[in-house]
């Protein structure tokens, strides 16, 4: 017979409640148990003492007679220092879902591309470095002559509405 130290869910809907119990492993969360051996009320705060109470004693009989905890009831007893604290592995914790893989490889995709192509333009104008820097001078005039332009133009408008007054 397989031994459990598990929570037994009680209380009304929206309003948990839990009894520690040791029961058969084959019997059903809420069924038939063995022995109540404490308490845990989650809607109580965490720094409430009524929160998780649990009957030491009874617990190490249970555990003695080789009965296993739940990942929830041993977390109890590692916060009460009964037992020793598991390295526990969340393997899928970090990974995100199909979509964002999906996502994340044509990002790295497009950007290796970038990287490509950055490459090959860094690689050519090398050699033509010098005269890029010529145009650009040159349109440097053509942009302020083009905004000596503007407020010309902005002057027979500005006449033409204080005609229409």
């Amino acid at each position: 017979m397989a031994m459990k130290i598990r929570l037994a869910r009680g209380g009304s809907k929206k309003r948990p409640f839990y009894r520690i119990v040791a029961a058969d492993s084959r019997m059903p969360r809420d069924g038939r148990y063995i022995e109540k051996l404490g308490t845990y009320n989650p809607l109580l705060p965490k720094d409430s003492e009524d929160r998780i109470q649990m009957d030491m004693e009874r617990i190490q009989h249970w555990l003695d007679k080789g009965a296993q905890p739940t990942d929830r009831v041993s977390r109890f007893l590692e916060a009460a220092g009964v037992a020793e604290k598991k390295e526990r592995a969340n393997l899928k914790k970090a990974e995100p879902g199909k979509k964002a893989q999906e996502r994340a490889a044509e990002k790295a995709e497009k950007e290796e591309a970038a990287k490509a192509a950055a490459a090959e333009a860094a690689a050519a104008p090398a050699v033509e470095e010098a005269p890029a820097e010529e145009p650009a001078a040159e349109e440097a005039p053509a942009a302020e002559a083009a905004a000596e332009e503007a407020p010309a133009e902005e002057t027979p408008a500005e006449d033409a509405e204080e005609k229409t007054e």
